[in-house]
């Protein structure tokens, strides 16, 4: 197994900031905004959004944690069963701008889940999506990020592995299994 170091954790961080700024831009203070990471890894991305718009802004945004395992169309296909994660949204979504947060964008099939779930929660008035690396080329279903940190081409082969930790670095590798 080979790593490839393709954010260390200053690029990082300063992705990060970039992602802020965007959405910064794109949605001013926040009045009519919610966030929501998809769970399991979107939501310590999530997290770090929410602290450094909080720092960045002084804004605290409305954010909660999204769980798609019963929505997505692999949910059957499994030989193990899959061990939900919690869904928290103690908001509704309901003409609000919501923007999904994930860690990785590869086939499409989580956002697509993560759509159909959100609908539980009322009917936003605009959908986006936000990721830390966008794995071009691998996609099963016509998604695109509205704001990407990093955009990488990868094979079938390969991995994205991100480190999201506050007690570690953050970094992200790109894995060759062979």
């Amino acid at each position: 197994m080979q790593k490839r170091l393709i954010l260390n954790p200053e690029l990082l961080s300063i992705t990060v900031n970039r992602l802020c700024h965007q959405l910064i831009e794109n949605h001013n203070n926040f009045e009519n905004t919610v966030l929501v990471g998809l769970q399991p890894r979107g939501t310590y991305l999530l997290d770090l959004i929410v602290d450094h718009l909080k720092d960045l802004a002084g804004v605290e945004v409305t954010h909660g944690y999204l769980d798609t395992t019963f929505y997505r169309d692999d949910f059957r296909r499994r030989d193990t069963p899959v061990k939900a994660s919690e869904t928290k949204i103690n908001f509704i979504v309901e003409n609000k701008k919501v923007v999904l947060i994930d860690d990785v964008l590869f086939t499409g099939r989580s956002v697509r889940a993560a759509m159909d779930a959100l609908l539980a929660y009322g009917r936003p008035e605009k959908v986006e999506l936000l990721v830390l690396i966008d794995r071009r080329y691998s996609r099963d279903l016509p998604l695109a990020a509205n704001y990407v940190g990093k955009r990488v081409n990868t094979m079938a082969s390969q991995k994205v592995m991100v480190q999201l930790d506050p007690s570690k670095q953050n970094k992200v590798w790109l894995v060759n299994e062979e």
